[in-house]
């Protein structure tokens, strides 16, 4: 075994850009572990973990790159791949004779452009300075970054209203802006409806599934997860609501958002009964309708006859009949598909345990582990920090899966795969081993496991849906487009 650690001093790339690297990096045969990442006390600490010295005065503007590999040759080829992963992750280009220095700060290259939209993926302790900067300069803010306080996400968004423009985020994964897809983003023809999202992969199911009726999207407009919490009170969604009713090419509004604050949303309800844009509402919660049934509402307003059903694919071969009163547990990759997946449940199961809880009393020990019925949502950021999301890496899902696969009282299991710009580039590639492994590892036990997928996805996606899909049926999993379809058929597996 041999291990590289270098330091770059100065040399900063995005967190998304550099998951990526980590990951294509690690994938070379031979390379046991890397790490390619911003040298933050997190990182350092992952950086120990994986058995290496501590990298003396690192601070967090200097990248930082570790790499455990089986030989020489190994490394040789690991270092090779990162330096062609990195000049292709927003290097900048060299400056002939004559050309200007790069921009210093967020809101002199905003002033320099003339640019309206600023998309910021800066580290959490300094997204708040970037983000001001952007909005003082004259441009609305897509704020990817994720750890941000809510007291600065308070204050950003009162001085976006105050200078009549918008903030997205924080933690804002996904947007459309004009038909350009920002952060993770599904490929989508252009059309008549506008989304409001609190919330990512729920945006991205109602963005598939409306493509899959035939219907276009005009923009979405991602305004974060806690856009309607009673802390921060709709302040991005108002704006939203009003930003697309003024626009012509939109006819109809769907606001999607993981459970709201009851207050909050009936502040939401009243401001759009006042505009002259219909809108349709796909919160999840209790009683409400599900994701796939708001589709279904927003097609009805339009005159869209909706699809007889939604595409679904059978497993190859037989899925096998799991044992009575087994439980069944969620491993998600977006919050939100976690979310109305438990929601689901919940109703005929009760309890389901978890790190997104429905309930305060539900949440799951910090070892993620039950004797019940559990829901896993792997993107949350406390899962993310340091390490590439799961829509990047499957591959703490697919280590997981090889749990639970080995609990005698486990009996059907839930995934969702997302599909689209900025992930995965393959990720049956990686879920679909596991997946036969796990079943063969329960068949050994002398027992079924029912595995069920929810991919999200456009016939566009550069992953391919139905071939993304035929690996995963492949494997022996059932897959569904809608993800309330599939947690449907997830409960009646149980039964």
């Amino acid at each position: 075994m041999t291990q590289h650690l270098e330091l770059r001093r100065g040399t900063y790339r995005d967190s998304v850009s550099l998951m990526q690297v980590s990951r294509a990096v690690g994938s070379e045969p031979g390379v046991e572990r890397a790490l390619v990442a911003m040298a933050t006390e997190l990182n350092l600490e992952l950086l120990a973990g994986m058995g290496f010295p501590p990298a003396g005065d690192a601070t967090p503007n200097d990248l930082m790159i570790a790499i455990t590999a089986a030989d020489d040759d190994a490394l040789a080829r690991a270092r090779q791949r990162l330096e062609t992963e990195l000049s292709g992750s927003g290097a900048p280009a060299a400056g002939g004779f004559g050309s200007a220095p790069p921009h210093r700060t967020i809101g002199s290259a905003v002033r320099a452009a003339g640019a309206t939209l600023a998309l910021i993926s800066t580290p959490g302790r300094y997204a708040y300075v970037d983000a001001v900067d952007a909005l003082d300069a004259g441009a609305s803010v897509l704020l990817f970054s994720d750890n941000v306080p809510v007291s600065q996400e308070i204050r950003l968004k009162e001085t976006a209203r105050q200078r009549g423009l918008l903030v997205m985020g924080p933690d804002c994964g996904t947007a459309v802006v004009g038909g350009v897809g920002l952060g993770f983003a599904n490929v989508v023809r252009p059309g008549p409806v506008g989304l409001v999202a609190a919330s990512g992969t729920g945006a991205q199911q109602v963005m598939c599934l409306l493509d899959a009726a035939g219907v276009g999207v005009s923009h979405c407009l991602g305004v974060g997860g806690r856009d309607l919490s009673e802390a921060v009170g709709a302040a991005s969604t108002l704006t939203a609501l009003d930003a697309l009713d003024a626009d012509p090419a939109t006819e109809l509004i769907v606001v999607v958002s993981k459970p709201p604050a009851p207050q909050v949303a009936e502040k939401v309800r009243a401001h759009a009964v006042a505009l002259p844009t219909p809108v349709v509402f796909a919160l999840l919660g209790e009683g409400l309708p599900d994701l796939t049934e708001a589709v279904e509402h927003a097609l009805a307003a339009l005159d869209v006859v909706p699809l007889d059903r939604w595409p679904a694919w059978p497993p190859a071969g037989w899925i096998g009949t799991p044992p009575p009163g087994g439980h069944l547990r969620g491993l998600f990759s977006g919050g939100t598909l976690c979310d109305e997946a438990m929601v689901i449940a919940a109703d005929e199961l009760g309890e389901i345990r978890s790190n997104i809880p429905l309930r305060p009393e539900w949440s799951l020990p910090a070892d993620l582990r039950t004797n019940g019925h559990a829901m896993i949502d792997f993107g949350d950021d406390r899962l993310t920090q340091g390490r590439p999301h799961p829509m990047i890496d499957g591959a703490l899902r697919a280590e997981r899966l090889a749990v639970e696969a080995a609990d005698s009282s486990c009996a059907v299991v839930l995934l969702d795969v997302v599909l689209g710009h900025g992930a995965h580039p393959d990720p049956a590639a990686e879920l679909a081993p596991a997946i036969v492994d796990a079943r063969a590892r329960a068949a050994a036990d002398g027992r079924d496991l029912a595995v069920v997928v929810s991919l999200c996805g456009t016939a566009s996606d550069p992953q391919g849906l139905d071939r993304q899909a035929g690996a995963l049926a492949s494997a022996g999993a059932a897959v569904f487009l809608s993800n309330a379809a599939a947690a449907r058929y997830a409960l009646a597996q149980l039964r």
